[in-house]
């Protein structure tokens, strides 16, 4: 189908820009909706706008931004509290090296989570047909949904931080279960990986659930009147390893093949015997070498989320849409259904190359290139490209021998100047198949001395997957090979070049590659897209420092270099820079002193820099020093001790986050339990906040505690006592 859409623009005019021209590098800058990218080729636009564009993002935008300016009006407490924790605190954390920074999510991060959010909370979205009310083009019908539930794509380029909105998505749906009375989400996620390279990367986040503390997931206790830490109480189980289902949640981590069922069946009232169809079938607990098959736990809890990490995978397997179905089916013949499901995904396209309709969010490769997000492909210029010859040999390395020998020249640059940084350049080259792929490492090992013993062979299977059956290949090794690819970026790996019959689709988060040399050609029945293939050598180097441009060099076959050149209907601009010998590496520019030249002395050079006082600066006492008695000496005036009525203790007071208004008033029931360390606890950790301090809060608890305890009231009081407490 064909999707004609007419685009106007009152503000600007755009012919040929496919970003505004204001459109900000600072990835952390609330992003205008006008400022957004767009194909602007009135051509590409009418011929393919379905595969661009998602139907749903330019509305649902708009939405979501007004909403953030009227402070999250119609959203529940708990999302309210959350969203203001998350994007609107100052999170201070301290490096290895004593130094402090500033924690803060991408906007694209926060973008996607408010939409969800949004949908979920104010527009009350709980199916297909509510969505559909958000598509601006008219065009969308229920028959392009396949699923019966709420399911939201999210599509973030690679190296965007999609682990960091699932982390924070888990947070608000747990929360909001927890909190929140009548919430028709879940504490329970299966989060489900395409394969083990993504698994082993999405678990080293979520071991001992690290992720929600490392990163300011988690509130502080105390933070909008709710011990969040204390209650994030939610046990990780991993693959078939299952520990004891936890009644206060659970995160199912696991491979997607774990979840499928061979003999999944779709049940019909007109079955001759219709007791599956109303009852479900008949519970039995499949084991496999001692281990809980997965699968059929995940099919006998009464709540579910499901987030898919890595979501195009779906048009390709189709039993993982049955086991979803069934997963959901079992839930309605329990009273319940499948709560959400979430995808995440750069690139949410189906085989015929069209976006997933069920898109809500979108950060596309242009934005995250422009923004210094990932790094900037760039490929040769026509007079390099020329220089290129095809060898007349069936030899795999004689035909293709000038491009090896540029990319092993692109990667020799750029390693001498990233040593200098003490990072490790990385290359990549990807062959046709396991017999050409052997011959290219045989051929660099032995025609370069200095890639001897440096070349890591990955054998890949059709999908780009590490292939499970390759002859020889036993458990240990394939558990060695994928350990030996996640670590090669580390100067402790021996190895500086990976030789892949296909580039690894997706999961590999091996940030130091810097050129890509591709001797493969690209056909449909690979269902590999551009976005792919460029996006493994994407993620950033120097993560966090947006001031230093980053790129990534592409070399190939004529048939390669075609395929790479369609992302430019995605936006991106290929840039064209001057390769081999004569030219200048591309690589981040290195500033130091010349200290191998000999016509230099470098003493007599030195120039002293003067020291200079910063206008503005913050200055630290040392905590132990303070005296809680020298604080009563200006003029402190004591409160006063009120006294409650029974009633009046039992009283939770809710106000309202902004302006603070009292919204209303609970009144507990049934024996309260005394805690005085938890509200000391909040004010402490309140001043900290105030003072951006990101340590010393056992100096500062009993501080705080003796303030209140002897100097904060007219007299001293008992922090035991509710009455004291209902008064703090």
């Amino acid at each position: 189908m064909k999707l004609k859409v007419k685009i106007t623009h009152t503000k600007h005019k755009y012919i040929t820009m496919a970003l505004h021209p204001n459109f900000p590098t600072d990835p952390y800058e609330i992003l205008d909706p006008d400022m957004r990218w767009f194909p602007a080729d009135e051509d590409l636009r009418d011929g393919g706008f379905e595969k661009l564009i998602p139907p749903l993002v330019a509305d649902l935008r708009i939405k979501v931004t007004e909403w953030r300016k009227g402070n999250y009006e119609g959203a529940s407490d708990t999302s309210k509290a959350l969203l203001n924790w998350w994007f609107k605190e100052d999170h201070i954390f301290q490096n290895t090296d004593g130094s402090t920074y500033n924690f803060r999510y991408y906007f694209s991060q926060r973008e996607a989570l408010e939409t969800v959010v949004w949908l979920y909370e104010v527009a009350q979205v709980r199916d297909k047909y509510d969505l559909i009310r958000y598509n601006k083009t008219g065009v969308l019908s229920p028959q392009m949904f396949t699923e019966d539930w709420l399911r939201f794509v999210i599509k973030m380029a690679t190296g965007a931080g999609k682990t960091k909105v699932m982390s924070l998505v888990i947070a608000w749906a747990y929360f909001h279960k927890l909190y929140e009375s009548n919430s028709e989400l879940s504490k329970n996620f299966l989060l489900i990986t395409p394969n083990v390279i993504v698994f082993e990367r999405i678990k080293n986040d979520f071991l001992g659930n690290k992720i929600f503390f490392a990163d300011p997931v988690v509130p502080d206790n105390g933070y909008m009147g709710q011990n969040w830490q204390d209650d994030f109480q939610v046990t990780l189980h991993l693959q078939d390893d299952l520990r004891n289902i936890s009644e206060t949640g659970n995160i199912f981590l696991t491979n997607i093949h774990r979840v499928f069922e061979s003999d999944v069946r779709e049940y019909s009232v007109e079955d001759d015997d219709t007791t599956e169809y109303f009852l479900g079938e008949k519970p039995v607990t499949k084991t496999n070498e001692g281990t809980v098959d997965l699968g059929m736990v995940v099919r006998d809890i009464d709540e579910l989320i499901v987030i898919n990490d890595e979501a195009h995978h779906i048009h390709e397997e189709n039993a993982w849409l049955k086991s979803i179905r069934d997963i959901d089916n079992r839930l309605k013949q329990k009273g319940g259904k499948l709560s959400l499901q979430l995808d995440v995904t750069a690139t949410p396209k189906g085989a015929d190359g069209s976006i997933f309709v069920q898109t809500i969010s979108d950060y596309p490769l242009v934005e995250a290139i422009h923004q210094r997000v990932v790094k900037k492909p760039v490929v040769p210029d026509a007079v390099s490209q020329s220089r290129l010859r095809e060898g007349q040999s069936i030899k795999f390395t004689e035909k293709w021998r000038d491009h090896i020998n540029l990319g092993v020249e692109e990667w020799r640059k750029t390693f001498d100047e990233l040593k200098k940084k003490n990072k490790k350049s990385i290359l990549f080259i990807m062959t046709e198949d396991t017999k050409s792929c052997d011959e290219v490492a045989d051929f660099l090992e032995l025609t370069y001395s200095d890639l001897k013993g440096a070349v890591l062979t990955i054998h890949t299977n059709k999908k780009g997957e590490i292939s499970e059956s390759v002859t020889g290949k036993n458990k240990e090794e394939l558990d060695g090979l994928r350990k030996q690819s996640n670590e090669i970026d580390s100067w402790a790996s021996k190895f500086k070049v990976i030789v892949s019959v296909m580039m690894l689709k997706e999961g590999w988060d091996v940030k130091n590659v810097t050129t890509i040399v591709g001797l493969r050609p690209f056909v449909s029945d690979s269902k590999i897209l551009p976005e792919q293939t460029l996006g493994r050598g994407l993620r950033r180097m120097f993560f966090g420092d947006n001031t230093i441009d980053e790129y990534v060099s592409i070399i190939g076959t004529p048939a390669f270099m075609d395929f790479v050149e369609s992302i430019k209907g995605e936006g991106v601009v290929l840039e064209q820079r001057s390769m081999g010998q004569g030219s200048k590496p591309n690589s981040p520019l290195v500033v130091e002193v010349d200290k191998d030249n000999g016509y230099k002395d470098i003493d007599k050079l030195d120039i002293k820099i003067p020291i200079l006082t910063p206008r503005i600066q913050r200055e630290y006492k040392n905590l132990s020093d303070i005296d809680v008695i020298t604080m009563m000496e200006d003029g402190f005036v004591k409160s006063k001790i009120k006294i409650f009525t029974e009633e009046e203790k039992r009283e939770i007071v809710f106000k309202e986050v902004v302006g603070e208004d009292v919204h209303h008033k609970t009144e507990l029931s049934g024996d309260i339990e005394l805690d005085y360390q938890r509200v000391v606890g909040f004010f402490t950790q309140s001043i900290m906040r105030e003072m951006r301090l990101f340590s010393g809060y056992d100096v500062l608890f009993p501080k705080v505690k003796d303030f209140i305890e002897n100097y904060m009231f007219e007299s001293s009081v008992d922090l035991e006592d509710m009455n004291v407490l209902k008064n703090m």
